[in-house]
């Protein structure tokens, strides 16, 4: 990162969260404490990002605060040999304000384009300043490319639509040729980190003309490859859902199983909506029923939630 400097990073927001993203605290901390000052997301909507209830993600924001003021952490502008240390939080940082912006958490809207405008913008930044940063390339890709289909992602009176239901037709070409690139650039290395790789995700689904010609193989290995860099349990429920499309519906459910016996997703709606879609394409109409009813006890976007709410009076009526 020896190219960047003060004067080469006008933007005032993308110094900003550098500064407030300081290695002296834990990387979550610096994460949620960018989100809460600089980006304007609420308690709420960190505490889902990180799937954590709102109330842990307050305490965990004054004991951030708590050991800034502490130990006298500066609150300024790092200099540049000092950024790269930092890179990881920032990348993060504008992820999970996209990921806001992309599926909104609660509300009358699924999309939030504020958001999504801000976080690819400061993506580009990103990528200019340091065009030889995979991660920063291959999160650029992943936010270009999902925001491409914005404009189908619900139909004229604001309801979801599915991927597969989608009209690629109406998908925004330039946009989708700029990420694929992007995406290139995130893979070009020896070792794509956990962006890259999502970019790469986002890139599979862009290149299909069809639903049915989406290579849900390659989309399984890619998860495969992103739990191994970045273990979580969404991302084994992402894989589960891909391995889903790629071999079965019983094959994806049983990777859900695990997950479920863990607990680390319970109070996770997507988790429950993913096992319900798999249980109701089955045959299993009464299970799919439990689970879709527990999906709409969590979900908060209404969007979603009249979607979900659909899908359960179709297996009800089975």
């Amino acid at each position: 990162m020896d190219e960047l400097s003060d004067a080469a990073v006008p933007d005032e927001r993308l110094r900003l969260i550098f500064t407030c993203c300081h290695p002296a605290l834990a990387l979550e901390a610096q994460v949620a404490l960018a989100l809460r000052t600089l980006c304007g997301l609420s308690t709420e909507e960190i505490a889902r990002a990180f799937l954590v209830a709102p109330a842990t993600l307050a305490q965990r924001l004054v004991r951030a605060k708590r050991k800034i003021a502490d130990a006298g952490i500066p609150y300024e502008v790092p200099p540049p040999q000092l950024w790269a240390e930092r890179l990881e939080a920032v990348l993060a940082v504008v992820y999970l304000v996209f990921n806001e912006g992309y599926a909104a958490s609660r509300g009358d809207a699924l999309v939030r384009t504020d958001l999504c405008a801000e976080a690819i913008r400061l993506g580009r930044l990103l990528a200019e300043l340091l065009p030889r940063e995979a991660e920063a390339a291959g999160l650029l890709a992943l936010m270009l490319l999902h925001d491409a289909r914005r404009a189908t992602r619900t139909s004229e009176d604001g309801e979801l639509v599915l991927l597969e239901d989608q009209d690629r037709a109406r998908w925004h070409r330039p946009q989708i040729d700029e990420g694929l690139r992007f995406a290139a650039a995130g893979l070009a290395v020896t070792a794509p980190g956990p962006y890259a790789r999502q970019g790469a995700i986002a890139a599979e689904h862009a290149r299909a003309a069809r639903a049915s010609d989406t290579d849900w193989r390659a989309i399984a290995r890619h998860y495969g490859a992103l739990a191994g860099l970045r273990p979580s349990p969404v991302v084994e429920l992402n894989r589960a859902v891909a391995v889903a499309m790629a071999e079965g519906p019983a094959a994806g459910l049983s990777l859900l199983d695990p997950l479920e016996r863990r607990g680390e997703l319970d109070g996770y709606h997507l988790f429950w909506a993913a096992k319900a879609d798999l249980l109701r394409r089955l045959g299993r109409a009464a299970d799919a029923a439990l689970a879709y009813r527990r999906a709409l006890e969590l979900v908060a976007s209404e969007p979603e939630r009249r979607y979900l709410a659909r899908r359960l009076a179709e297996v009800e009526r089975a």
